[in-house]
């Protein structure tokens, strides 16, 4: 994500633990539109989209029903950014195991998007973060980026842990929610 559900799925699910949908003033083809922003067409236009649950440990309500299986997100309630998500199986997985506060159960590379993120604060190591500490690699604002989860910590040795180095970087590292954020140019829908 980065934060991910709460994208992401998050990278933006950072801030806050449980998103709760009350906090949204959209109506629903607002939200699918802001969901779908996260991912680029191709995969957007086939995914199913969610809304968060209205309420701790709630169910997610399905906005439109896809042909695939990504899923986004739109952009998450508890948050102070527009941080939409779409992800595939396995940060699906990821996302539930992070807001359930469990191990994510990674048995095969994942993909999410969050084309939009910007101005979410997050940790670049403590996944559960709710603002800054003197170890915790507070981040003020988000880019937009892609999300990669391999099944196995050890592919990700000798990859660069600072976000600031002009590329991809691990996140979360030494957590189960260690994953890789790839930096990406902001989606503007409808422009291509």
């Amino acid at each position: 994500m980065r934060r991910a559900l709460p994208v992401t799925l998050l990278s933006s699910f950072v801030v806050c633990l449980i998103p709760l949908a009350t906090a949204h003033a959209q109506g629903d083809a607002a939200k699918i539109a802001n969901a779908m922003s996260a991912a680029p067409p191709s995969i957007a236009n086939i995914a199913t989209v969610v809304d968060w649950p209205s309420e701790p440990g709630g169910e997610m309500a399905t906005l439109k029903k896809g042909s695939s299986d990504w899923t986004c997100f739109p952009d998450n309630p508890g948050t102070p950014g527009n941080d939409p998500m779409c992800v595939d199986p396995p940060w699906l997985e990821w996302v539930d195991a992070w807001i359930n506060k469990r191990e994510p159960n990674i048995t095969a590379m994942g993909f999410g998007y969050m084309l939009q993120a910007n101005d979410s604060p997050y940790s670049n190591t403590d996944p559960y973060a709710e603002g800054p500490t003197d170890d915790n690699e507070w981040r003020e604002s988000d880019v937009p980026h892609l999300m990669i989860l391999v099944p196995d910590e050890a592919m990700l040795a000798g990859l660069p842990t600072d976000p600031d180095n002009g590329g991809p970087w691990v996140m979360y590292r030494n957590t189960p929610y260690v994953h890789i954020m790839a930096p990406m140019p902001l989606y503007t829908p409808g422009k291509h």
